[in-house]
């Protein structure tokens, strides 16, 4: 009988969730909705697929999913289906336009708004089987910092934050930065600059933010949170037009200014954190439940302080089309 053995590369170091292999599932999030998040992921997944790597997009946004609607993809098994054991994960995984697999969430299922016992160890399941056969999961949170996304986002081993240069996006921007170093001690993050207005823009906007989180945010650890920028995603007609088709930018307008920024991420995601290899998905795989783990609180730190305060206005107030040289 043969086996079949995980690649991984030397170099390996801690990961925010404790792991000592590479980082391999990354929370995409936002603090804001309409900020292009799912937009970003789907593009992203078929950008690095097309750099040779076997991706895994999961819609986390339970309850008002939407990725199929994106992928313009009509699945006869969801995530719900897994769950409740209607379905099996292999019968879920859907090859999506680019070349990239995706499980899909259902819409509109109430039972998905909070996050109950059976819905944390039912998700904590799911990460645990699919992470070791695929070089990258990405998961596709829904936008605020609700108990459920923040704890989507508790199982990925990095957080990509979406942000947009309006200032009520900064400002959700920079909350849930905020939330996401006090709880779950993450002492850095990646930031994707959406719809700038230039070039150049978004590197202004990271360092706008990462200056406001460096004067009203202090880690309970002691020292602050550090934004990795992986790119911009310039404003782009061609987004639009292929929203409104249901098609991927990356495929339906390769040569525009939104796919060049989205290789441009994909790239430089691939350098920070190279692929970490992968095993095969044996068929028939199902999600039983691991006991529950502990409790993420959500109160305390969302509750906005007068730094808080400071932090919005100071972002509120910022002109951030100013020529960034």
């Amino acid at each position: 009988m043969s086996t079949t053995t995980l690649t991984t590369s030397p170099g390996s170091e801690p990961t925010a969730t404790g792991r000592t292999e590479r980082p391999r599932v990354f929370a995409i999030t936002s603090g804001k909705g309409g900020v292009g998040k799912t937009m970003l992921a789907a593009n992203l997944a078929a950008a690095l697929a097309r750099r040779g790597e076997r991706v895994l997009v999961i819609d986390a946004d339970l309850g008002l999913a939407n990725l199929d609607v994106v992928l313009n993809l009509q699945p006869r098994r969801t995530l719900h289906d897994v769950f409740t054991g209607q379905g099996t994960l292999d019968q879920a995984l859907l090859t999506a336009p680019g070349d990239f697999q995706v499980l899909l969430a259902g819409s509109g299922l109430i039972e998905y708004s909070r996050l109950t016992p059976t819905v944390r160890e039912q998700f904590a399941r799911l990460i645990d089987t699919v992470r070791p056969h695929y070089d990258r999961v990405l998961i596709d949170t829904g936008a605020g910092i609700s108990d459920v996304v923040l704890y989507a986002i508790s199982m990925a081993d990095e957080a990509i934050v979406i942000a947009t240069p309006e200032p009520t996006a900064l400002a959700d921007a920079y909350a849930t930065v905020k939330v996401l170093g006090m709880q779950q001690g993450r002492t850095s993050m990646m930031l994707v600059v959406n719809q700038t207005h230039r070039h150049g823009e978004g590197r202004h906007v990271a360092a706008q933010l990462q200056s406001v989180i460096d004067r009203f945010i202090t880690l309970p650890e002691g020292g602050t949170i550090r934004l990795n920028p992986l790119g911009e995603v310039v404003s782009d007609t061609s987004v639009r037009q292929a929203v409104q088709r249901r098609q991927l930018v990356m495929l339906a307008y390769p040569g525009s200014d939104a796919a060049q920024g989205m290789s441009a991420i994909a790239m430089r995601l691939a350098t920070l954190h190279p692929p970490a290899g992968r095993l095969p998905m044996p068929a028939g795989t199902l999600v039983t439940l691991l006991p529950a783990p502990e409790p993420v609180a959500t109160q305390e730190a969302a509750q906005e302080s007068p730094a808080d305060l400071r932090a919005e206005a100071d972002l509120a107030g910022a002109t951030v089309t100013d020529d960034p040289r």
